[in-house]
């Protein structure tokens, strides 16, 4: 019964995908069929095969490795906000164990990029990509380039091709940078959520923004305009001011990732306190997992779970992933919800699918080419129900091997 509720929804996602198509005849079908099934291919690979999970439990040992040298860091700057951490402050060991390690990936990141290492490795990714579905390079390049870095590096990184991109194709590349997760802030993701659900959600995302991209926008794009340029990838102009540059950029991001949760929370405490004064009991929450609960039946959500989750895809939708994953780990915690459900919730919330991200992706897109930002404000918003239906194409096919 689950795999064909699980089939029905993966149906729906893609009718909706097409009937917001504003090019049904150029679309690309083989390649749609192609990410699908490598998508399905990719998650029973991981979940039901002795040597996928031994390959993700060597990732997730290689990132847990990562997270503790990363922790010598903040204990040498912090040693007694880290023993207070250890002695079970949850507040002190999110500050610790999440934001603080953004910068140490961070670095890691410009590291690897002004080393050429990680640009060659995404381009030929994408070539890949763009070779088995039939879909133009930028494109692939930049959903690959997504998996790494945030919204606007990605978009930043392809800034060279952007004069090529007509508002379908800015469509799909912006798509990729909202429907994806920055690897900067994987390691925090792991702090907080099962491991082999945030690697899995990773590559499965990426083919899910594709896969809705390709049916909401059909690009065909001539071969002289369709290239990739990775030459100057980094600014730096040595090693040490690409890690210097990246500690910079990882402390930015810690910064902005506390300071929206303290708008976003203190926010969702406010609209909670003015719906009490009126529904005493009711929270934006228990709203949102009632709107969500048909949704999240499909996607292979145990009965007794749905309102549950459905509020944690909602607050995740509009606060974001790291709001909703705080709610879920309380969840976790507590064991009040099945490992199904955490796994399918889990990669659900692993993506930028947010409104806020409306905003990131438009003003980097303004700051490139100040009249393509101005496209972009124009789909914002299907470009966040593209991205909400990516998220909910992953977490489907996760709950089908689950």
């Amino acid at each position: 019964m689950d795999i064909l509720l699980g089939l029905l929804a993966i149906i729906i996602v893609l009718g909706i995908g097409f009937l917001m198509s504003n090019d049904r005849k150029n679309i690309n079908y083989t390649g749609i069929g192609v990410m699908l099934v490598f998508q399905l291919i990719t998650t029973w690979f991981v979940f039901n095969t002795p040597i996928g999970q031994w390959i993700i439990g060597t990732i997730s040992a290689g990132f847990t490795n990562l997270i503790n040298y990363g922790k010598e860091g903040v204990a040498f700057v912090l040693p007694n906000v880290a023993n207070v951490g250890e002695d079970g402050s949850s507040a002190n060991v999110f500050f610790l164990d999440v934001l603080l390690i953004i910068i140490f990936f961070a670095t890691i990141l410009s590291v690897l990029t002004y080393l050429r290492i990680l640009p060659l490795i995404i381009k030929y990714i994408g070539m890949f990509i763009s070779w088995i579905t039939g879909l133009p390079k930028v494109e692939s390049f930049n959903a690959v380039n997504s998996m790494f870095f945030g919204q606007s590096e990605a978009l930043l990184a392809i800034k060279s091709q952007f004069h090529h991109l007509n508002d379908n194709r800015l469509y799909i590349v912006s798509a990729s940078a909202m429907g994806s997760v920055s690897a900067s802030i994987v390691g925090a993701y792991l702090g907080m959520l099962p491991d082999q659900f945030v690697l899995v959600a990773i590559p499965l995302n990426m083919f899910s923004a594709l896969i809705l991209g390709s049916l909401i926008a059909p690009v065909k794009v001539k071969k002289e305009d369709d290239r990739v340029d990775v030459k100057d990838v980094s600014g730096a102009k040595s090693f040490f001011e690409a890690m210097g540059n990246g500690a910079l950029d990882g402390g930015k991001i810690a910064l902005i990732v506390a300071a929206m949760l303290i708008a976003f929370i203190a926010s969702l405490e406010l609209v909670n306190g003015i719906i009490a004064f009126f529904f005493n009991g009711v929270t934006l929450q228990t709203i949102l997992g009632y709107v969500l609960a048909p949704i999240a039946f499909l996607m292979g959500i145990p009965g007794g779970e749905l309102v549950q989750a459905g509020s944690l895809m909602g607050t995740k939708v509009v606060t974001n992933e790291f709001v909703a994953m705080l709610e879920l780990q309380t969840f976790i915690k507590d064991a009040s919800l099945s490992d199904k459900t955490i796994g399918i919730v889990s990669v659900f919330l692993t993506s930028f699918a947010n409104f806020s991200s409306i905003g990131i992706i438009a003003g980097t897109v303004q700051g490139i080419d100040p009249d393509k930002g101005a496209s972009v404000s124009k789909f914002g918003l299907k470009l966040l129900i593209g991205a909400t239906l990516g998220s909910i194409l992953s977490a489907t096919i996760a709950g089908l091997f689950l």
